[in-house]
Protein backbone atom coordinates (compact mmCIF):
# COMPACT_ATOMS: atom_id res chain seq x y z
CA UNK A 1 0.00 0.00 0.00
CA UNK A 2 1.31 3.31 -0.96
CA UNK A 3 1.92 5.70 1.87
CA UNK A 4 0.52 9.79 1.46
CA UNK A 5 3.16 11.66 0.25
CA UNK A 6 4.35 13.97 3.28
CA UNK A 7 2.77 17.46 3.64
CA UNK A 8 4.49 20.59 1.75
CA UNK A 9 5.73 23.31 4.01
CA UNK A 10 3.41 25.74 2.78
CA UNK A 11 0.35 23.43 3.49
CA UNK A 12 1.94 22.71 7.05
CA UNK A 13 2.49 26.86 7.40
CA UNK A 14 -1.66 27.53 6.34
CA UNK A 15 -2.91 24.89 8.58
CA UNK A 16 -1.10 26.63 11.27
CA UNK A 17 -1.80 29.79 10.38
CA UNK A 18 -5.92 28.52 10.57
CA UNK A 19 -5.53 27.18 13.73
CA UNK A 20 -3.72 30.15 15.55
CA UNK A 21 -6.37 32.48 13.55
CA UNK A 22 -9.13 30.25 15.32
CA UNK A 23 -7.57 30.13 18.44
CA UNK A 24 -7.41 33.98 18.70
CA UNK A 25 -11.37 33.84 18.32
CA UNK A 26 -11.81 31.42 20.80
CA UNK A 27 -12.18 28.52 18.15
CA UNK A 28 -10.94 25.01 19.32
CA UNK A 29 -12.22 21.33 19.77
CA UNK A 30 -14.47 21.88 22.79
CA UNK A 31 -16.08 24.78 20.99
CA UNK A 32 -16.93 22.33 17.80
CA UNK A 33 -17.83 19.27 19.79
CA UNK A 34 -20.41 21.93 21.49
CA UNK A 35 -21.50 23.65 18.27
CA UNK A 36 -22.11 20.24 16.79
CA UNK A 37 -23.82 18.39 19.60
CA UNK A 38 -26.30 21.47 20.06
CA UNK A 39 -27.05 22.09 16.34
CA UNK A 40 -27.61 18.14 15.60
CA UNK A 41 -30.03 18.02 18.47
CA UNK A 42 -32.12 21.16 17.34
CA UNK A 43 -31.95 19.65 14.23
CA UNK A 44 -33.62 16.73 15.07
CA UNK A 45 -36.41 18.39 16.72
CA UNK A 46 -36.63 20.60 13.73
CA UNK A 47 -40.11 19.50 12.06
CA UNK A 48 -38.46 20.33 8.24
CA UNK A 49 -35.15 18.82 9.17
CA UNK A 50 -35.67 16.09 11.57
CA UNK A 51 -37.19 13.69 9.16
CA UNK A 52 -34.68 14.12 6.37
CA UNK A 53 -31.96 13.31 9.01
CA UNK A 54 -33.94 10.44 10.52
CA UNK A 55 -34.02 8.57 7.55
CA UNK A 56 -30.54 8.70 6.64
CA UNK A 57 -28.93 8.51 10.11
CA UNK A 58 -29.28 5.38 12.35
CA UNK A 59 -25.91 5.91 14.00
CA UNK A 60 -26.19 9.69 15.96
CA UNK A 61 -22.59 8.94 17.85
CA UNK A 62 -20.82 7.94 14.48
CA UNK A 63 -22.73 10.99 12.68
CA UNK A 64 -21.47 13.85 15.43
CA UNK A 65 -18.42 12.16 15.65
CA UNK A 66 -17.76 12.33 11.68
CA UNK A 67 -19.75 15.89 11.94
CA UNK A 68 -16.82 16.93 14.42
CA UNK A 69 -13.91 15.85 12.03
CA UNK A 70 -15.24 17.70 9.79
CA UNK A 71 -15.73 21.32 11.04
CA UNK A 72 -12.56 20.67 12.75
CA UNK A 73 -10.91 20.33 9.69
CA UNK A 74 -12.48 23.39 8.33
CA UNK A 75 -12.21 25.59 11.35
CA UNK A 76 -8.59 24.56 12.25
CA UNK A 77 -7.07 22.56 9.50
CA UNK A 78 -6.93 19.38 11.19
CA UNK A 79 -7.54 17.84 8.47
CA UNK A 80 -8.39 14.66 10.08
CA UNK A 81 -12.38 14.40 7.62
CA UNK A 82 -12.65 11.96 5.56
CA UNK A 83 -15.97 11.81 3.15
CA UNK A 84 -17.76 12.87 0.31
CA UNK A 85 -20.21 15.84 1.31
CA UNK A 86 -21.43 16.33 -1.71
CA UNK A 87 -22.68 13.10 -2.78
CA UNK A 88 -24.24 12.74 -0.16
CA UNK A 89 -26.07 15.83 -0.33
CA UNK A 90 -27.25 14.65 -3.95
CA UNK A 91 -28.86 11.68 -3.12
CA UNK A 92 -31.40 13.51 -0.90
CA UNK A 93 -34.26 14.06 -3.94
CA UNK A 94 -36.03 16.44 -1.46
CA UNK A 95 -32.76 18.40 -0.34
CA UNK A 96 -33.22 21.85 -2.04
CA UNK A 97 -32.84 25.93 -1.04
CA UNK A 98 -35.86 25.72 1.35
CA UNK A 99 -33.81 23.37 3.72
CA UNK A 100 -30.61 24.84 3.28
CA UNK A 101 -32.32 27.74 4.67
CA UNK A 102 -33.63 26.17 7.34
CA UNK A 103 -29.97 24.72 8.04
CA UNK A 104 -28.40 27.53 8.20
CA UNK A 105 -31.25 29.28 10.48
CA UNK A 106 -30.44 26.49 12.75
CA UNK A 107 -27.16 26.79 12.82
CA UNK A 108 -26.67 30.33 13.15
CA UNK A 109 -29.39 30.55 16.26
CA UNK A 110 -26.78 27.81 17.83
CA UNK A 111 -23.70 29.42 16.71
CA UNK A 112 -24.58 32.46 18.56
CA UNK A 113 -25.73 30.70 22.00
CA UNK A 114 -22.35 28.86 21.71
CA UNK A 115 -19.78 31.07 20.49
CA UNK A 116 -17.22 32.44 22.25
CA UNK A 117 -16.59 35.52 20.68
CA UNK A 118 -18.69 37.41 18.04
CA UNK A 119 -15.64 37.34 15.54
CA UNK A 120 -15.73 33.48 16.00
CA UNK A 121 -20.08 33.55 14.92
CA UNK A 122 -18.74 36.37 12.04
CA UNK A 123 -16.31 33.74 10.73
CA UNK A 124 -17.59 30.53 11.85
CA UNK A 125 -21.05 31.33 10.15
CA UNK A 126 -19.31 32.80 6.82
CA UNK A 127 -17.93 29.07 6.46
CA UNK A 128 -21.21 27.73 7.35
CA UNK A 129 -22.78 29.63 4.40
CA UNK A 130 -19.98 29.12 2.03
CA UNK A 131 -20.72 25.38 2.49
CA UNK A 132 -24.30 25.43 2.04
CA UNK A 133 -24.32 28.09 -0.81
CA UNK A 134 -21.21 25.29 -2.76
CA UNK A 135 -23.63 22.14 -1.98
CA UNK A 136 -26.93 24.10 -2.85
CA UNK A 137 -24.90 24.53 -6.16
CA UNK A 138 -23.84 21.12 -6.94
CA UNK A 139 -26.89 20.21 -6.20
CA UNK A 140 -28.65 22.44 -8.68
CA UNK A 141 -25.82 21.56 -11.56
CA UNK A 142 -25.57 18.16 -11.17
CA UNK A 143 -28.93 16.47 -9.40
CA UNK A 144 -31.36 19.26 -11.16
CA UNK A 145 -29.11 19.92 -14.57
CA UNK A 146 -29.09 23.52 -14.12
CA UNK A 147 -25.87 23.94 -15.77
CA UNK A 148 -26.61 27.91 -15.94
CA UNK A 149 -27.97 28.15 -13.09
CA UNK A 150 -30.57 30.33 -14.19
CA UNK A 151 -32.04 31.46 -10.73
CA UNK A 152 -30.22 33.53 -8.24
CA UNK A 153 -30.40 31.75 -4.92
CA UNK A 154 -29.59 34.16 -1.53
CA UNK A 155 -28.81 32.08 1.32
CA UNK A 156 -29.43 34.09 4.44
CA UNK A 157 -25.78 35.51 6.44
CA UNK A 158 -25.23 35.32 9.92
Amino acid sequence: MKSAAPAHPHAIAARADRRAEAQAMGIDTDFIAALVDRFYAAVRADAELGPIFAARIDDWPAHLGQMNRFWQSILLGAGNFTGNPMMKHLAIPTLGEAQFRRWLELFYRTLRDVAPSSEAVAHVGARARMIADSLLTGIRVHRDRDEALSSKVELPHV
